[in-house]
């Protein structure tokens, strides 16, 4: 596995002509009173590295890891200090150019790691996809974590929808960046069972309507380092699976 930031201009040209990329997107938003603003950056950067293993494991020769997309949409979190949003239309336009971009520097398959589940930026990034394979001919796979078969693989939190700074997300960042956990105050925060996805589902549109005045969903004190590396392992096969699924005939997401 390498970092394409890491890497030189002749290394790039050294590439095969099957190379993979892996691009991760998150976002900056509020993850709850414990967590940075860059929760999903860290949880993708982490799904990325765990799916170039896996790939790099079951033989794909040539897999690399893009900087990470983190301005994004962000609208349910936008009433939080440091939340950054931008427009669905905006998402989808730098998802088309950047895919651009790295179609040109030589990858064949464009694979994205996304742990930023706003319904407008999923929708933004489903969009982005569409324009990219349809009018410009570049190979984008991406498995959505909030849709089936892939959602099924992973928590039960994740799956009950309240999920959001819980412990499916604290799990993840104290596998990677304890350091950023403020843990005399995850320790103390309550459960949050409102579920995120239900609330979406009836038409709220930011965290306080969904029942999340603290910005989080779900059960922070339950996290553990052993959860987020489990959780880290099954994104990454998530990636692996879904690229091979996209290369299979008949095959698909």
């Amino acid at each position: 596995m390498r970092y394409l930031a890491e890497m030189t201009f002749a290394e790039m040209r050294e590439m095969r002509e099957d190379a993979v990329v892996i691009l991760p997107i998150g976002a900056i938003e509020a993850h709850g009173p414990h967590l940075p603003l860059q929760t999903d950056v860290i949880i993708a950067r982490a799904m990325a590295a765990s799916g170039a293993r896996a790939l790099e494991a079951s033989g794909f020769a040539d897999v690399v890891v893009a900087p990470p997309l983190q301005w994004t949409s962000a609208g349910f979190a936008a009433a939080f200090a440091g939340t950054q949003s931008l427009s669905p239309a905006t998402v989808t336009a730098i998802l088309v150019e950047t895919a651009l971009g790295l179609h040109r520097a030589g990858f064949a398959h464009i694979l994205l790691a996304n742990a930023h589940l706003d319904p407008a930026h999923t929708a933004s990034l489903h969009e982005g996809v569409r324009v990219a394979q349809a009018q410009h001919g570049v190979v984008v796979t991406f498995p959505d974590i909030t849709r089936k078969p892939w959602a099924l693989r992973l928590t039960a939190e994740f799956k009950s929808g309240a999920c959001h700074a819980g412990q499916f997300e604290t799990s993840i960042v104290m596998a990677e960046r304890p350091d950023l956990v403020r843990e005399s105050i995850r320790v103390t925060l309550p459960p949050n069972p409102a579920s995120l996805s239900q609330a979406i589902r009836e038409g709220r549109r930011t965290f306080e309507e969904a029942g999340g005045p603290s910005a989080y969903f779900g059960f922070p004190q339950g996290a553990s380092e052993a959860e987020g590396r489990e959780t880290i392992a099954t994104l990454g096969s998530i990636l692996a699976d879904a690229l091979v699924a996209a290369r299979t005939p008949g095959k698909g997401e």
